[in-house]
């Protein structure tokens, strides 16, 4: 009888993980503590739930590094894809997802899968034995926080990360706001109307950037305290970003470009927040860029100075939480195990990925590893020519361990590509790295399938 793979954490990883495995013919057990054991971002006891933005980011698979790891991930037949490609929303060129029809259609397929278990419930301790994935994700208990803390010997690393608010858009001034993706990305009427715009002059402007500095801020949860621990940069607060300079928001999620008010052609926004699309009936939109760790008072008060939003109703506000990650480099091997005990792996953003869909990839490979493991037919991690073997060459040793923080999927990962014979391009190399990797990705799916039969 084929031993049993153990997976900690329904999050992406998890949820991925256990998929890959029991579709190797692997039987698992899911530990999942939620909804019994709730955390501060998550709202309910689904697997795969999206607690922050509902965007998986750009799904171009030729120019993109993130779409190229979309690419792979359904070669591989991810769960995650699958049910993100069937509950898409409009998003001009990225992949944004109606969060909660997702959650629940992974929630489903793996309870349905005759080879999954999931068991409610907490795992407070790391395993002496048997076969096992930890992938509790940036909210990992902090009972199993401090087991890994004493087995590794050494603090984990930590970084802040914020949420983003959501707003009900029958509460949104259309006469103020407009439709537009930015660039008028996207071929349809549907693609163009995934994105609001408000607009903003230059006294609006300032005026929103001294409430934004002014405002209360958030207490830090239970057992958190600042003592110098970093936000992570993919993700900060819009209000640390003011700090950072007045026109730091108007050049980043803020920004005018790409953009024209159908109320006002002639007239150039100093600066605009951009709202998208976050479920299927398009009742529901997210503030991009905007998390933030105000207060929820001063949050609202805040916000509704946008024009267009002075009446916003909020179905959700933004918030702050802790996100514990390892030093992988030093702790973890090229098969993702901890290397003081190697019948432990980890997967998804405790090793230091940073992402909806790094999460679900590293949880991908755990998965497809463990289970070959377990039936005796090992298999090599992929090669760094590709997405996910350069996350997975940057997380265990590629990367620094002394300043090592969380990383999204960049082309900055992967191997350079050979430019003799000319100077390319930018599309043009990009176009390169995805042509090689895609290659290699399939070489690599083959080499998998050989070893299988």
């Amino acid at each position: 009888m084929t031993d049993p793979l153990h997976i900690v954490g329904g999050g992406m990883a998890g949820s991925e993980a256990a998929w890959q495995a029991a579709s190797m013919g692997v039987p698992v057990v899911l530990h999942e503590m939620r909804p019994a054991i709730g955390t501060f971002a998550h709202r309910t006891g689904n697997l795969a739930e999206m607690v922050c933005s509902n965007s998986f980011r750009s799904d171009d698979h030729e120019q993109n590094a993130v779409g190229l790891l979309h690419w792979e991930m359904r070669r591989a037949g991810s769960l995650i894809m699958e049910a993100a490609d069937t509950h898409a929303l409009p998003a001009g060129g990225a992949l944004a997802v109606d969060r909660e029809p997702f959650s629940e259609t992974v929630t489903t397929r793996l309870r349905s899968h005759p080879l999954v278990t999931v068991v409610p419930g907490e795992i407070a301790e790391l395993p002496r034995e048997g076969y096992w994935i930890v992938a509790t994700g940036p909210l990992t208990s902090s009972r199993l926080a401090e087991a890994i803390r004493t087995e590794t010997g050494s603090e984990a690393l930590a970084f802040f990360d914020a949420i983003a608010p959501i707003i009900h858009f029958d509460s949104i001034d259309l006469s103020k706001a407009w439709f537009q993706s930015r660039y008028d990305k996207g071929e349809t009427e549907e693609d163009r109307r995934a994105y609001l715009n408000c607009p903003m002059d230059r006294p609006t402007y300032e005026a929103f950037i001294d409430a934004l500095l002014a405002a209360d801020k958030t207490e830090f949860h239970a057992g958190e305290t600042d003592g110098g621990t970093p936000y992570f940069d993919g993700c900060l607060p819009i209000e640390v970003m003011a700090e950072r300079g007045r026109e730091t928001l108007r050049h980043g999620p803020m920004k005018p470009v790409g953009l024209t008010n159908p109320h006002a052609p002639d007239v150039k926004p100093w600066a605009v927040v951009q709202l998208r699309r976050d479920n299927a009936l398009g009742t529901l939109f997210n503030i991009v860029g905007f998390q933030t760790k105000m207060k929820y008072g001063a949050q609202a008060d805040v916000l509704r100075m946008i024009p267009g939003l002075q009446d916003a109703r909020f179905a959700r506000l933004g918030g702050i939480h802790r996100n514990t990650f390892l030093n992988s480099p030093t702790l973890l091997d090229e098969q993702l195990r901890l290397r003081a005990r190697p019948h432990i792996r980890f997967a998804g953003q405790i090793t230091g990925v940073e992402g909806y869909v790094e999460s679900a990839a590293m949880g991908l490979l755990a998965g497809r590893l463990a289970a070959a493991e377990i039936l005796g037919r090992p298999l090599s991690a992929p090669p760094p020519e590709t997405a996910m073997g350069a996350l997975v060459h940057h997380t265990t040793g590629g990367a620094e361990a002394k300043t090592f923080q969380p990383m999204n999927v960049n082309f900055g990962l992967f191997p350079p590509i050979d430019a003799r014979g000319g100077r390319k391009g930018r599309r043009d190399r990009y176009k390169a790295y995805t042509d090689r990797a895609k290659a290699a990705w399939d070489r690599w799916l083959a080499a998998r399938e050989v070893s299988a039969a």
